[in-house]
């Protein structure tokens, strides 16, 4: 079902995309496409964004609250949910978001990992979709798609910290009175900010530079679209 409903589909939106620009390099045909699908989910991107401002936003009050009901657990769940009603919260939208754009993602992860470029797979080819008369890897004449590269796996690395640095909320010190779930809760925000990055960019220079170059446009395009997001609100708050 991945297969026919996701992966072929953007499998041939790749492929006819390199048909409709013969002059652009499988590189830039990366980043048009990435960036165009991107686009295409970009409404329900932004509606997990604003939730989980919206979310941030109401820290201070569900702290306060988890305090004030610190025996009482059902009451602590039951104040929780009434300040997610009274902000029109839904805790549980940005999930589903997700869920919906987990496959297009993971999809075109293994086109540009399993796609075995500059090969074109004619049997995973619509009726409609032309194979490409040539397929070039070299990146702007620079970087070799085919192979692995340093510069790249350092870029999606960069990306990747600055992308966790606009995701997650400034870690605060460590509490005297910290609960185990703090803890957790802070290694967790530490670990995403500086040592995913890392992690990241070690596994993209195991890659083939095609996925750096994936996964770098992905964070760049995110990057731009937590900055839009905010800005959007900041106006739409401030505005009489």
């Amino acid at each position: 079902m991945f297969r026919a409903l996701v992966y072929t589909p953007l499998y041939n939106g790749l492929v006819f995309l390199m048909d409709l620009l013969p002059w652009a390099d499988v590189g830039v045909v990366v980043v048009v496409f990435t960036v165009v699908v991107r686009l295409v989910l970009f409404p329900l991107a932004q509606r997990a964004v604003k939730t989980q401002m919206a979310m941030r936003a109401l820290e201070p009050e569900l702290k306060r609250v988890k305090e004030k009901h610190t025996d009482n657990k059902q009451k602590q769940a039951e104040e929780t949910m009434r300040l997610y009603r009274e902000n029109k919260v839904n805790p549980f939208s940005s999930f589903l978001v997700l869920l919906i754009q987990l496959p297009i993602i993971f999809g075109l992860y293994f086109i540009f990992l399993r796609g075995g470029l500059p090969n074109i797979d004619t049997d995973l080819l619509y009726s409609f979709v032309s194979t490409p008369e040539s397929v070039t890897m070299m990146f702007l004449g620079l970087v070799d798609l085919s192979k692995k590269s340093l510069i790249l796996a350092v870029l999606t690395g960069v990306t990747q910290f600055v992308q966790g640095r606009l995701a997650v909320p400034m870690t605060p010190p460590r509490a005297k009175n910290a609960s185990l779930k703090d803890d957790i809760t802070r290694s967790m925000q530490l670990q995403i900010k500086y040592v995913m990055p890392v992690f990241i960019a070690i596994i993209a220079y195991t890659l083939p530079s095609v996925i750096a170059l994936y996964w770098t446009t992905t964070n760049l395009f995110t990057i731009g679209q937590e900055l839009f997001v905010r800005r959007t609100l900041k106006r739409s708050t401030s505005a009489p």
